[in-house]
């Protein structure tokens, strides 16, 4: 799979560990993040994320912010996607099976980087199981 990942200054250390996850396991990354602490715009990078998923270059991505709720807010104002803000592995796995999710989003001061890879595995290997979800998903986009 190809991978869209972003982050602002409250998630270098996750972000190196996340893509070190990834490529470690076959999956491409493209790096849409800043690599150092000093204070960024975190639409900066959720933006090109959910370019990348909503023009279908990439399969999923992952933004990474402080509270993760500034980037998922980012990535959410785009068509078609679907960001979940998560902070267990158990809603990782709901965002995908009842929520079609498209996009992570990690609050890096609220886990740990253990966490977050386990939310991005779970996150990537769950399958939406439609039925009765469907009609719901259907129903969230603004078109």
């Amino acid at each position: 799979m190809t991978i869209s990942i972003g982050n602002d200054h409250a998630g270098p250390d996750y972000k190196h560990a996340i893509v070190k996850y990834l490529e470690t396991n076959g999956h491409t990354v493209i790096n849409h993040g800043t690599d150092t602490f000093d204070s960024v715009d975190y639409p900066d990078f959720g933006h090109p994320v959910a370019y990348d998923v909503e023009t279908k270059k990439a399969d999923f991505g992952i933004v990474i912010c402080g509270s993760g709720n500034g980037i998922a807010m980012t990535a959410n104002k785009h068509q078609d996607i679907r960001c979940a803000l998560c902070w267990t592995v158990e809603i990782a796995e709901l965002a995908r099976q009842h929520n079609n999710a498209n996009i992570i989003s990690i609050p890096a001061r609220y886990t740990s980087i253990q966490q977050a890879i386990e939310m991005v595995e779970v996150f990537l290997i769950t399958e939406f199981e439609g039925g009765r979800h469907a009609n719901r998903v259907n129903k969230i986009a603004c078109k």
